[in-house]
């Protein structure tokens, strides 16, 4: 039996491996591309490697999205601390200060994800154009973190409800109020949580386009994601510049996975409690 079983695990190991090949493809073609010459790119057979690869793609991409990416991280790191501005004392509220109509403002968050983005960005457009918040990082900021938000709230409050009252009826009792038992208790515990409900944002903000491309116009502000749309519609066959400015795209949301992806497990598997 044992032999069996052995042979079952390598077998699924296989399986998973081949599966994981198949998904990952894809990612490789893409770098694969990007050090390929251009006249090399529509050769019969198609290279599996490059034989003569070449950085000038890279070199390419970087001189004329380096602003972009500069302009996309600012954006997202802004979005991120909004939106954990907003999203952490409304998850303290929900969870442990039992505030009245929680249960009909969850709701309203959960119905909120039904919008689509498009209604939403069409309300947002008219808004900015009356307060002048068009062209402008906060206005993205403010955008993108209307959708974040929500999500935060549902990472954080279902962490929080397993922290236990005691604790903060503990730093009460020795003289702390409600903010001091939420900074120095509920925060620092809460750490996954925030982390995951931190990378989630940044994720949404740097791959946002809708946003970008509706609130935006002209030159002023040009996030990566539509700086990547213009340039791929001006440089149709430069592939492999086109592809290295996907890798380098990749780039900042594949070093946070690695990170924090043991935080981003403990946070998101954290919420699997009843209130």
């Amino acid at each position: 039996m044992t032999a069996i079983f052995r042979r079952q695990r390598w077998l699924l190991t296989l399986v998973g491996v081949l599966v994981c090949g198949v998904m990952l493809f894809p990612l490789y073609w893409m770098v694969n591309v990007s050090l390929t010459k251009p006249q090399n790119v529509i050769s019969t057979p198609p290279h599996l490697f490059p034989t003569d690869p070449t950085f000038d793609g890279y070199r390419h991409a970087l001189d004329t999205q380096l602003p972009n990416l500069v302009t996309s991280l600012i954006i997202a790191f802004g979005t991120v601390l909004i939106t954990l501005a907003i999203a952490l004392p409304a998850s303290y509220g929900m969870s442990k200060l039992r505030a009245p109509g929680r249960g009909l403002i969850m709701f309203i968050f959960l119905l909120a994800q039904m919008i689509p983005g498009i209604v939403m960005v069409m309300a947002l457009f008219a808004i900015y154009q009356q307060i002048g918040l068009l062209n402008s990082y906060p206005g993205l900021m403010l955008a993108n973190a209307t959708g974040a938000v929500p999500v935060a709230v549902f990472i954080l409050r279902a962490f929080m409800l397993q922290i236990p009252d005691e604790l903060i009826e503990a730093a009460k009792l020795d003289g702390a109020g409600e903010w001091r038992a939420f900074w120095a208790i509920v925060v620092p515990l809460s750490r996954n949580a925030i982390l995951t409900a931190s990378l989630l944002t940044f994720l949404a903000s740097w791959g946002d386009f809708l946003n970008a491309r509706s609130l935006t116009t002209g030159n002023s502000i040009v996030p990566f994601s539509l700086g990547l749309f213009r340039f791929i519609g001006a440089n149709t066959q430069d592939w492999n510049a086109v592809m290295a400015s996907a890798v380098i795209a990749a780039v900042p949301a594949t070093v946070l996975l690695i990170f924090a992806q043991r935080y981003v497990a403990a946070g998101v598997t954290a919420g699997a409690v009843k209130d």
